[in-house]
């Protein structure tokens, strides 16, 4: 933080084998630039990663390098679950049945097979879902960030807050369920439309940066 200036740095995947349709990409356009007195005096940075391991290995720690920031929200898309997810940890698993955008080989079940089986985000996350609740969104908890791209990011994310904790973001990985890209198609009053993915990432967002301006305050 810089003269009291948090600097936000929110994260989203492009389309991917079996998802030509990402949204997590204009979710992330939306919160960088939404107007709100709780973003005031917070510099908010927007990145799309490509869906492939090379793209988060090389992307990751150049854009934490050049940053710095305060705050990094990643969001990725879970295709299965009708839900917004708060992952809670990353799991040392790489999947070899699905192929990245890139296609690229995977000879190994583990990220690390000299880590440890999980890595947590920390307590934070369990306020992060209470503020996204009290806004009315259907969010849950989540243990199992699954195999692909988003728990790989967030395996990485959290390996190197862990190597350089003085200097580490406050992290969070929230996995945003399937939409509709035209939404004036739908015929379900309840479908899940961009408007509750906004809600809940601008919940989040506010509540990240109301924890780690605390988290400023302490250190002084």
């Amino acid at each position: 933080m810089t003269r009291g200036r948090l600097r936000v740095l929110i994260t989203g995947f492009g389309p991917f084998p079996g998802a030509p349709y990402n949204p997590t990409e204009k979710l992330v356009t939306q919160l960088v630039r939404l107007p709100r007195p709780a973003f005031t005096n917070v510099e908010r940075i927007g990145h799309i990663f490509p869906v492939t391991y090379a793209a988060v290995d090389a992307e990751l720690p150049a854009l934490l390098a050049q940053h710095a920031p305060d705050i990094l929200l990643m969001f990725g898309l879970a295709t299965r679950t009708p839900w917004c997810r708060v992952e809670f940890r990353a799991r040392n698993a790489i999947t070899q049945l699905w192929p990245d955008a890139a296609h690229t080989a995977v000879l190994s079940r583990t990220i690390d097979p000299a880590a440890f089986a999980t890595r947590s985000f920390g307590a934070h996350t369990a306020r992060l879902l209470h503020a996204a609740k009290a806004n009315g969104v259907d969010i849950r908890p989540s243990i199992n960030a699954g195999s692909y791209l988003c728990n790989y990011l967030s395996w990485r994310t959290i390996e190197a807050a862990q190597r350089s904790p003085n200097h580490a973001p406050l992290a969070a990985f929230i996995h945003m369920p399937l939409i509709a890209r035209n939404e004036a198609h739908l015929k379900k009053p309840k479908a899940i439309r961009f408007a509750h993915l906004a809600a809940a990432g601008e919940a989040i967002l506010a509540a990240l940066i109301q924890r780690a301006r605390q988290r400023a305050l302490r250190s002084f």
